[in-house]
Order: structure tokens, then C-alpha cells, then sequence
């Protein structure tokens, strides 16, 4: 099975704090990859680092379908295939649902491929074809999870990395984002997910990586995370 991401002795400092220290992970095609901590573990940190919005410091290397993406601009990463639904969303509230999606599309030129990427987005999300004219800040949370989502799949991805998707969403939302998280899995595109709800991470993914302040402590396959003790008591409500 080949990697389609590969992070090797991630470092990543905000002013004098470092708070990812030399993680090492991979994603292989066709994989779910779920990452799971506490708070303030150096999940999101992670994400933002690989996706080129924070930097890695020296030593470390991010390689994406081969390629390394390192120093990469944010667009490029973008354009190599590699996108991020962002924790708590972050649509435009004042641009229309279309509007957004079409701002995923920004590394393309190509207005057919784009139509179809639309096309595949109402298909998934009925409700944003519904909605298309509206104002996303108008929206429910549940549909600005969707829309966020919508927006990551504009670029046509080869993975998608999910930040924290079910945040502050309602119990039965949080059961449908993560289906149409299997969804896009199934339709060929890999995922890196990071997760608090770590029962339903565990559920969906294939490995997983256990981070705890800035450092991964633990890995394998989630089927056997789910029933480790030491998990089951930290993460997943276990005695």
C-alpha cells in the first residue's frame, strides 16, 4: 500500500512554546487515519503545520503523494491535492453557499471540471443545492459543517484532513457528518481525521494515532485502540 502522506520528526513552535514535538505519521491511499487527544495535545497544530498555514521548524519533512510539500505555499498544497475542512468551520457568513464553494475552487481554472465538482457537492449535500442562494452565515451549524466540507471537496482532493467536524454539532448532525465522511472515503478520496469524539474516530478509521501534549504515545490499528484499557479510560468514557 502506498503513502500518500508522510510526516517525518514534525516540530512546530508558537514564539518559545513548542507544542508539536517529533511526530511521525502516515496516511496510506484509501486509508481513514483518525488522530485523537485531549485539548491542547498539538492535534490541530498538527494539521496547520501540514497544510502549510504554520511552519515546520528544521529537521523536520512533509511529503505528500511523494512530493515533499515542506515549504510549500498553502494554494500549492491546495493544488498538489490536499485539502482541510478547518475546526469551527470557518465559512464567509456574509457570501452565499455558492458563493463559498466556489472560493474551494480557487487553484482551478478549468469551469467543466468545476461544474461537476459542484455537481458531486449538491449530490452529497441536498440541502446546500436548497440553499445555494443563501447567505451562509444564515445557516445552521450542521449545514455550515456541510458547506465547510463542500468546500474542501471544490478542489477535487486526492485526502481531505477533518478538524474537530463534529464540534458543537447536535448528536444525530454528528452521526450524518461522519457518514458522509465514510462517503467521500468510499469514493476514493483518503482522510486524516482529528477528532475529540473519539468513540465515533475510532469507529470509522483504519489506524490511529494517540497524541498527548505534542507527542504521539500511542499507535495502531483502531480496532484495537477502542479496546485498550488505557484509551477506554481516557478517551472513551471506559472503566
Amino acid at each position: 500500500m502506498s503513502k500518500i502522506l508522510e510526516v517525518k520528526n514534525l516540530n512546530t513552535y508558537y514564539g518559545s512554546s513548542h507544542a508539536v514535538k517529533g511526530i511521525d505519521l502516515e496516511v496510506n491511499e484509501g486509508e481513514i487515519v483518525a488522530m485523537i487527544g485531549s485539548n491542547g495535545a498539538g492535534k490541530s497544530t498538527t494539521l496547520n503545520t501540514i497544510s502549510g498555514i504554520l511552519r515546520c521548524a528544521p529537521g523536520g519533512q512533509i511529503f505528500f503523494g511523494g512530493t515533499e510539500i515542506t515549504k510549500a505555499a498553502p494554494a500549492d498544497i491546495v493544488k498538489a491535492g490536499l485539502s482541510m475542512v478547518p475546526e469551527g468551520r470557518e465559512v464567509f457568513p456574509s457570501l452565499s453557499v455558492a458563493m463559498n464553494l466556489e472560493i474551494g475552487a480557487y487553484t482551478r481554472t478549468d469551469r467543466a471540471e468545476i461544474q461537476n465538482s459542484f455537481d458531486r457537492v449538491y449530490q452529497l449535500f441536498p440541502r446546500l443545492k436548497e440553499r445555494k442562494n443563501q447567505a451562509a452565515g444564515t445557516l445552521s451549524g450542521g449545514e455550515q459543517q456541510m458547506l465547510a466540507i463542500g468546500r474542501s471537496l471544490m478542489c477535487s482532493p486526492k485526502m481531505i484532513m477533518f478538524d474537530e467536524p463534529s464540534l458543537g454539532l447536535a448528536p444525530n448532525i454528528v452521526a450524518m457528518i461522519f457518514q458522509m465522511i465514510q462517503e467521500i472515503h468510499e469514493q476514493g478520496v483518503s482522510v486524516l481525521l482529528v477528532e475529540q469524539n473519539a468513540n465515533m474516530a475510532l469507529k470509522i478509521s483504519n489506524r490511529a494515532y494517540v497524541l498527548e501534549t505534542g507527542k504521539v504515545t500511542l499507535t495502531g490499528a483502531s480496532a484495537d485502540l477502542r479496546h485498550d484499557d488505557s484509551i477506554r479510560r481516557a478517551y472513551l468514557g471506559g472503566k
